[in-house]
């Protein structure tokens, strides 16, 4: 009985999360009515209590765990505090946005729950942290108006931050990421990428082609992503460079910046493959893992494995190995669910993520202030930069940097810094919404 209720399972869940992803393209289309807009959500909504209910049916089933059914309750109440939070308190929030951050953090939930329990209510509990956090966010973001006068405090944090992680951070994986404070380990770089972005805004958001303006602003970016690699960090250096490059050609139109950071990028990757042993480790696992797979190939090749035999519908929750993938809740979480949940779910994650980018850079777009539409477009470019570089490395597209995949990935410092990328969007929504931009 439960072999047939996991088959039916692997075809309602991926039938309902290709309806969830349907909708968000279809709330895109400009000239929808706000009657449209209504049902789309309410769908979207219903396709997600309903994920989140069949999934935790079939976890619970497959292990008769109590811990499960409690975790299914604090899900529920979590996404019901979402829900009324940003339709009742800030009536003029994106309801798209908030659907899909509540959506990433379910298949997350669901995920992490088939993986270690344990983790998974860690998750959840930074989760409900994050969001009693991040609530108060989309209000500060309309009443302080003096966000883009604080540019050198934006670059003061964010470099000393950098430098004490270079300096004393905990080594993971070859490259220096955490602090340890009072037993809990942080992530700073998570956050700090934020400032990075407000730093940026608010240098160039009135600098045109002020050339003493755009020297300074380089530097400091300049040294934000030297000392992400000297903390070897070139995941978290890639991030910053490219959102840098992003914010800067949009602020001053000028094609030539562009060309030569991405120039000097590519040089940084070239010296960097012959500076760390675990750059060059990455780049031969990239090339042809097989060779190594017993060494600096084990993950991805089992990555490789896990994509390829979940096939279009997945083998079903607790029917795959994705344990075999060391580190699996973390950096190589879309493989463990491309296994078990299947290559069309994972393809329609993939599509949510990018109606994320295709949300925050429409409401970029529609900010007259330059100031607030350069933060928009920053952070929209860090959040599809760390994606790309998430999907790229499990999938072998480009060498694996260890980044994680947002608000889908273990992880506290990156879950509660991508909920306070979401909410800052959701303040600048509500912001353009009510002074009618």
């Amino acid at each position: 009985m439960l072999h047939l209720l996991i088959f039916i399972s692997r075809f309602a869940l991926v039938i309902l999360l290709a309806f969830y992803t349907y909708s968000c393209f279809a709330a895109l289309r400009s000239g929808i009515s706000e009657e449209q807009q209504d049902f789309l959500y309410f769908r979207q909504t219903a396709c997600m209590y309903m994920f989140i209910l069949i999934a935790n049916g079939i976890l619970y089933l497959s292990t008769f765990e109590e811990q499960v059914l409690v975790m299914l309750g604090m899900e529920m109440a979590f996404f019901i505090a979402v829900s009324l939070i940003y339709k009742h308190i800030y009536r003029n929030a994106s309801l798209s946005v908030t659907n899909n951050m509540c959506m990433l953090l379910a298949i997350s939930f669901i995920i992490l729950t088939r993986l270690d329990i344990d983790k998974a209510y860690k998750q959840l509990v930074i989760a409900g942290i994050s969001l009693a956090i991040t609530c108060l966010i989309p209000f500060l973001v309309k009443k302080l108006k003096f966000l883009n006068r604080l540019t050198y405090v934006y670059a003061a944090v964010g470099i000393l931050g950098l430098g004490l992680v270079a300096v004393a951070g905990s080594t993971s994986y070859g490259a220096k990421l955490s602090l340890s404070i009072g037993g809990f380990s942080i992530q700073p770089s998570e956050f700090i990428k934020i400032l990075f972005v407000f730093f940026v805004a608010a240098m160039l958001y009135d600098a045109g082609n002020d050339r003493r303006k755009i020297e300074i602003a380089t530097a400091v970016a300049g040294l934000h992503v030297l000392m992400l690699i000297a903390s070897r960090d070139l995941g978290g250096a890639g991030i910053f460079l490219l959102t840098y490059l992003v914010m800067l050609y949009v602020s001053t139109q000028e094609p030539r910046f562009l060309l030569i950071g991405l120039a000097l990028g590519a040089v940084g990757m070239v010296c960097a493959y012959f500076l760390f042993g675990h750059v060059r480790n990455r780049v031969m696992a990239w090339k042809n893992p097989l060779s190594v797979v017993d060494g600096a190939g084990y993950q991805i090749s089992h990555s490789l494995f896990a994509i390829g035999t979940g096939g279009w519908f997945g083998s079903g929750l607790y029917q795959g190995m994705p344990e075999k993938i060391p580190v699996v809740e973390k950096d190589f979480v879309f493989s463990a669910i491309s296994e078990e949940l299947g290559g069309v779910f994972a393809l329609c994650l993939i599509f949510i993520c990018i109606s994320c980018f295709l949300m925050f850079f429409n409401i970029a777009m529609q900010i007259h202030d330059r100031f607030y539409k350069l933060i928009a477009l920053g952070l929209g470019t860090v959040y599809a930069t760390q994606t790309f570089l998430t999907l790229g490395g499990v999938t072998k597209f480009i060498p694996s940097t260890g980044v994680t995949l947002p608000l889908v990935s273990y992880g506290g410092s990156s879950l509660m810094s991508t909920m306070i990328l979401f909410a800052i969007i959701q303040g600048l929504y509500v912001m353009r919404e009510e002074d009618g931009q």
